[in-house]
């Protein structure tokens, strides 16, 4: 069905090979980074520390890999995302054997397609959180315990115990339970009930809790053996207890202080741009599952799965249930709505089933994707003078491509599908190789960071002075700078990053000092359209300064 898959493969990892390049973004990104290399120095592996202080937030498998990594290639921005990178390609490579166990190769190797063309995908493989990763273990375990429950090889279920322990160490209980919900729902409607009470699962839950063992030590040698620290304005905080309770069910329960008031509705309002050019199909396909399901008395053959449509909708139900949420919590349940919609795009295309939705699904993606290209071209023409000519001719280039391709295609039937992914491989292409390092020269932090670190400034006569100390700048500048928010605290021969506003204060205060370097200041993911107007930007652009106290 897809022919040339190999070619759309390939350049779908030339776009993320370049994302791994891009700076990283404070906050998430950038703050992670910078616990990796704070790990990689220290070598203290079980206890996390943000900048000197005690960070209780998230498990440490992301810390581990990409500190290791660090190590291994030095302090930059491919070392330190290759790790989540390769468990990408590991849930593109699961999403195609899960598949496989159950459906076509031709519906396999295009649910693998979905998955890695979503714009979801292209953002987790450079803009690292802890998500990427998670999204590769659960979708391994799944495959493996699916295989485990097909072939009885006890490898592949020790493997997919592996892959949820990994997940848990990554970001936590829901690793374990995104499986917990497809099984439970695939073996109710199959009334396959035996397979809740096999032996093995004892064993299960004994390799799990061996591989949790060193973070749990970890956990309880950093707080529990410590009441008197204070974390996150708090003490007698318990590690184990925020690990294993607090962080993930406790903002249901509302034991948790993180609350933005997020609906039910929130994360799929995010899914109609992460899970783009996909997300009209897949809506459309989960409803046809949904009902096919009802019309059947909730039950399925042994043949069928319900692993994925029990999968995504009782993640989705548990995460929206959360008084806190944010947009990349539900790619983990990407992988999940891949495969359901490659099962509607392969009859939307390859049978006569869904006709009359062809055209106006046609219509539509090519109308929106039409808009997108001359959004894209605007962006790059009139956004950033550092915007080179090739790259704004090749964008007009593509854009005809674009429309030679809908209009002029022989098999009409394959229109929908290269429209879909030519839009999504080339917009992200010249988003990752041009908008976003151009958009990235407005960050503080990294700018910062890396003009200390190539004049070789030592971090630990760096400060900043009553201004946001970015992650990114530790990162960067390969050390920690501390904050001296009073100028008495202020020596000579210290170097201040501060804003350019606070210029006054040492000269009201007879601080002598020397300007040494001056960069733009904007939190850049936070776009507006004064931003992205070249005549505005520079009513909303700050200014950050290095000074040398003399």
């Amino acid at each position: 069905m897809i022919k040339n898959s190999n070619l759309y493969f390939g350049f779908i990892a030339l776009v993320c090979i370049i994302g791994l390049g891009i700076d990283m973004m404070d906050i998430d990104a950038a703050q992670y980074a910078s616990i990796s290399r704070e790990m990689m120095q220290s070598e203290n592996f079980l206890q996390l520390y943000d900048a000197g202080v005690n960070y209780l937030d998230k498990p440490p498998f992301l810390f581990w890999v990409s500190s290791i990594s660090l190590k291994l290639f030095g302090v930059n921005n491919f070392a330190y995302k290759l790790p989540s990178f390769l468990f990408a390609i590991l849930a593109v490579y699961a999403v195609f054997k899960f598949s496989l166990l159950y459906y076509q190769k031709k519906v396999s190797q295009l649910a693998a397609i979905v998955l890695a063309s979503c714009q979801g995908y292209f953002l987790m493989t450079h803009d690292v959180r802890t998500d990427t990763i998670l999204m590769g273990t659960v979708i391994f375990s799944i495959w493996q315990l699916a295989e485990w429950y097909r072939n009885h090889k006890i490898k592949n279920f020790i493997l997919g115990c592996i892959g949820i322990a990994v997940g848990m160490m990554t970001k936590g209980p829901i690793a374990l339970f995104v499986p917990l919900f497809g099984f439970f729902t695939h073996f109710i409607l199959q009334r396959n009930y035996k397979q809740f009470a096999k032996k093995e699962y004892l064993l299960g839950i004994l390799i799990i809790a061996l591989l949790l063992l060193p973070m749990s030590w970890g956990l309880y040698q950093q707080y529990d053996l410590h009441p008197e620290k204070w974390v996150n304005d708090q003490q007698n905080v318990s590690g184990l207890k925020f690990y294993f309770w607090t962080q993930s069910f406790g903002r249901i329960t509302s034991a948790s202080s993180w609350n933005n008031n997020a609906n039910i509705f929130f994360l799929l309002q995010n899914m109609l741009w992460s899970f783009l050019p996909w997300i009209i199909f897949f809506l459309i396909a989960l409803i046809i599952s949904a009902k096919k399901i009802i019309k059947n008395g909730f039950r399925i053959n042994q043949n069928e799965e319900a692993i994925t449509i029990g999968g995504f909708v009782l993640t989705y139900l548990s995460l929206g249930m959360s008084k806190y949420q944010l947009p990349h919590y539900i790619f983990v349940a990407f992988p999940f709505a891949a495969i359901i919609t490659a099962q509607f795009i392969n009859e939307l295309i390859n049978s006569d089933k869904y006709n009359k939705w062809f055209k106006p699904l046609l219509y539509f993606h090519i109308f929106v994707f039409t808009l997108l290209w001359i959004l894209l071209i605007i962006l790059l023409f009139w956004t950033f003078e550092s915007t080179g000519f090739v790259v704004k001719i090749l964008s007009i280039i593509s854009f005809i491509l674009f429309i030679v391709q809908c209009w002029k295609w022989k098999n009409v039937k394959s229109i929908l599908l290269t429209s879909c992914l030519f839009t999504s491989i080339g917009l992200n292409l010249f988003l990752n190789s041009s908008f976003y390092p151009s958009l990235l020269k407005y960050q503080a932090g990294s700018n910062a960071g890396k003009w200390i670190k190539a004049h070789h400034l030592p971090p630990q006569k760096i400060f900043s002075y009553q201004y946001t100390t970015w992650r990114s700048l530790n990162f960067y500048s390969n050390g920690i700078i501390y904050k001296k928010d009073t100028l008495t605290s202020i020596k000579s021969g210290d170097i201040i990053i501060t804003s350019k506003n606070k210029l006054p204060d040492f000269t009201k205060s007879n601080l002598p000092y020397e300007l040494i370097h001056e960069g733009d200041d904007y939190p850049v993911t936070k776009l507006t359209l004064n931003f992205l107007n070249p005549d505005h930007r520079s009513s909303v652009v700050n200014k950050f300064i290095l000074i040398k106290i003399k």
